[in-house]
């Protein structure tokens, strides 16, 4: 019998051709990795990179202190979800590790995990795949990305949606002068029937 408190979910994903995904993936143990614009504009490199490499359209995001929601299209010539998630966790993390060594950040040790007596590990990424959600129609797609646009806002970080600066909430309202220049949103697609 296994033991439950190693026990990782594991997320089926369906690359359905036509349908956008809601992406949802955290930090480390929910660390507040991302309370800070260094580490907000290497995740948002990481994410442009990804998306463009694997065919995808960034149709919205946040991103949280310790977790990111992201809202992908894929395009004909699509990867998978988890080459996708692979593509945007892997070199994430090794910059913000190399970040963090170089700046002697106090908060390395708390991202470090002893995989072996031997072998420690840096995690900046909780393991597994987070949480994925095919959307299939773009009523129920405007209905997410207000959703994840309002997020900020339930947690009380901000008041408005206006407020909060790593949301693609100034994409779509005309105010592009605070919208991270990393990251390349693409807005509802075409590729809606």
């Amino acid at each position: 019998m296994t033991d439950p408190r190693f026990h990782r979910k594991r997320v089926k994903h369906f690359d359905s051709p036509g349908q956008a995904h809601e992406l949802t993936f955290s930090c480390y143990r929910r660390f507040p990795l991302l309370d800070n614009d260094v580490f907000r504009s290497i995740l948002g490199k990481a994410i442009n990179r990804a998306v463009e490499r694997h065919h995808y359209e960034l149709v919205a995001y946040v991103f949280m202190p310790e977790h990111v929601h992201l809202i992908v299209f894929p395009q004909a010539e699509a990867g998978t979800i988890s080459q996708l998630l692979f593509a945007i966790k892997k070199p994430s993390s090794f910059r913000i590790k190399q970040w963090m060594q170089e700046h002697k950040d106090s908060r390395l040790g708390k991202l470090m995990v002893r995989e072996r007596r031997d072998k420690t590990t840096f995690r900046s990424w909780q393991e597994g795949s987070g949480y994925d959600r095919n959307i299939d129609d773009s009523a129920k797609l405007e209905v997410m990305i207000d959703y994840l646009h309002e997020n900020p806002i339930r947690r009380n970080l901000c008041k408005t949606t206006d407020q909060w600066e790593w949301s693609s909430w100034h994409f779509y309202h005309g105010d592009e002068s605070t919208l991270d220049g990393n990251l390349i949103v693409h807005g509802l697609t075409d590729g809606w029937d």
